[in-house]
């Protein structure tokens, strides 16, 4: 399965390099006097990171939420303001904001604007990953920021979406079944509330059982220790020992029966998905790699370039 699912993901690759368009990789090379824009964003992105790795977590589902929320990569999830994206309710747990207006202000001093904010979400993601023992990504950049982000306009997958749900969702964006698990991939750093699971827990289905395709041990273990029943603690996605390291454990636990969210449990056995699970669980460089060029490929969702869009002043909101 891996040579076949290799194949694709050469063809993926081809079709990234054939629709940048405008948006380039080193698009802002000398477009900073001396500076080197990426560089600038590196440095604020790890001395965030060495404080506080779960950073990456943070930056990975901002530059989702942004790019699939509503289907544009254009930093309009970082506006701010009644009825904006960031009041609709799958983003009420989005962080990285004050990072990414950190870089924002740090960039504007150099060369006033000149870096969009889309940019700046798309480098720091990528740059968070690398530090979380991800593979370097090259990262397209040129884009402008959108003018307009509303709540309305919001459209994520719930986390109990059906395997075919999950690809025809992230179908119509234009990714395969294998590259809708590698997005999935994502979880290896992500995290969720105990009140999204309580019922695989405690009343799966309705039948005052946990859900049987759970490991025994592993509801034990999340039951007692981490989502009491009366609690609604931050539960990681991820295996304790990995859970801020970009790496292909997330796989090995849905394969072990341990996969948190519905969605994570149903790949894993589903026969559409399941030898992708097992590749990705089998080989962590295979992970890593296409991890990196899928990302890339969503980070193109939408994009707005020359004329389009702006680059704002302050990443919160319009010129």
């Amino acid at each position: 399965m891996v040579k076949g699912a290799s194949i694709i993901a050469v063809l993926v690759l081809s079709l990234i390099s054939s629709c940048y368009g405008q948006v380039t990789v080193g698009y802002y090379n000398d477009k900073c006097g001396t500076k080197d824009v990426e560089s600038i964003i590196r440095g604020i992105v790890q001395a965030r990171f060495s404080y506080e790795p779960a950073i990456v977590a943070f930056l990975l589902r901002l530059q989702f939420h942004d790019c699939l929320g509503d289907k544009q990569c254009d930093a309009s999830l970082l506006l701010a303001g009644p009825g904006s994206e960031q009041t609709a309710v799958p983003n009420f747990t989005v962080k990285g904001y004050d990072l990414i207006d950190a870089i924002k202000a740090a960039l504007e001093q150099e060369c006033p604007g000149v870096v969009s904010c889309s940019d700046i979400i798309a480098a720091a993601t990528r740059d968070a990953v690398v530090l979380a023992g991800g593979s370097y990504y090259d990262v397209p950049t040129g884009r402008k920021d959108g003018l307009v982000g509303l709540a309305s306009n919001v459209d994520l997958p719930p986390p109990d979406i059906s395997v075919a749900g999950a690809i025809q969702y992230y179908g119509k964006e234009g990714f395969s079944a294998l590259e809708t698990v590698v997005l999935l991939g994502g979880h290896t750093v992500g995290v969720t509330h105990c009140s999204v699971i309580k019922d695989r827990l405690y009343n799966f289905k309705g039948t005052q059982q946990a859900d049987p395709d759970l490991d025994a041990f592993y509801v034990f273990f999340l039951g007692n220790i981490i989502c009491p029943m009366a609690a609604d603690m931050f539960l990681f996605l991820d295996s304790p020992d990995s859970v801020v390291t970009v790496d292909n454990s997330y796989y090995k636990m849905l394969r072990q029966h341990k996969g948190i969210l519905p969605i994570d449990n149903a790949i894993a056995f589903d026969p559409t998905t399941s030898d992708y699970v097992k590749d990705l669980a089998n080989n962590n460089n295979y992970f890593l790699d296409l991890f990196g060029k899928t990302i890339v490929k969503m980070g193109l969702i939408g994009v707005l370039t020359g004329n389009q869009g702006e680059i704002r002043q302050v990443c919160s909101r319009t010129n």
